[in-house]
């Protein structure tokens, strides 16, 4: 008797397209709407104050000044790290902690397809709501020709951000805390590191992207460095590259973690 053929393993992309594929209704559940809401809340109350200013003759103008504080202030600094802290850990780490990764395991894969396969919805799904609430910022006075590069470099750090949650949160127990440590404290001290320790940062980046800052050093701050800017067409090479890298370590990890534990081993 002829032995049965031994079944091939799937192609990498095979395997992320069929992860991804049965992930992404996921996000249509409710800690996608609130990844949705992180974006388009600030955005829409913004919208609402700038319609009640126009509708009582508050002259009717664009607020640049507004458009520029809501996206450096509030959709950079908070939004977009509170999204990788809520939608990072309901991939993979859901997974661990529920233990049913076995059942992704049983057929050998590339270590990056499992990660990304469960974090491209999300991404997918996040960058969708960021070009919206970029194109909402327009209306209340937007520069256009800022556009792109703000759109460029929201999605570019949503996919370094998801990407480097994702791979912390299999790192650490408590990768939610270290994420959130990392967001909160290292980057609102950029304007005091040297150059090089600027470049350590998503805000480096995302400002020379965007082609704007929040806000320029001020005289008093008198350990500040000097502000340094990267070619926009290299920031988001280096955040696209970074997302990807991280994505394969997340990957390489997976793959070297004990899978079916429970209690503290389990836990995210």
């Amino acid at each position: 008797m002829t032995p049965a053929p031994t079944p091939s393993a799937p192609s990498p992309l095979a395997t992320l397209r069929a992860t991804a594929k049965g992930y992404a209704p996921r996000v249509f559940q409710a800690r996608g709407w609130a990844v949705a809401a992180l974006v388009m809340v600030p955005v829409a109350l913004s919208l609402l104050v700038y319609t009640v200013a126009h509708i009582k003759g508050a002259e009717g103008r664009p607020y640049p000044g507004e458009a520029l504080k809501v996206f450096h202030e509030v959709l950079v600094k908070m939004m977009l790290p509170i999204m990788a802290l809520v939608a990072a850990p309901a991939g993979i780490r859901e997974d661990l902690e529920q233990r049913t990764l076995p059942l992704l395991l049983v057929r050998p894969a590339a270590v990056w397809a499992y990660p990304m396969g469960k974090g491209l919805p999300w991404f997918l799904w996040g960058a969708a709501w960021l070009v919206l609430g970029a194109l909402g910022l327009q209306i209340i006075g937007g520069d256009p020709a800022l556009l792109l590069g703000r759109i460029a470099a929201l999605v570019g750090a949503w996919w370094g951000e998801l990407a480097l949650m994702t791979l912390v949160g299999l790192l650490f127990k408590r990768g939610t805390l270290w994420g959130a440590l990392y967001f909160f404290l290292w980057e609102p001290f950029v304007r005091i590191f040297p150059p090089f320790l600027q470049r350590l940062t998503f805000t480096h980046y995302i400002e020379s992207l965007a082609g704007s800052r929040a806000a320029e050093i001020q005289t008093n701050q008198l350990l500040a460095q000097e502000q340094v800017t990267t070619h926009p067409a290299l920031a988001l090479l280096i955040l696209l590259v970074f997302g990807a890298l991280c994505w394969a370590l997340a990957g390489w990890k997976l793959h070297r973690t004990p899978i079916g534990l429970a209690g503290s081993e389990a836990e995210g």
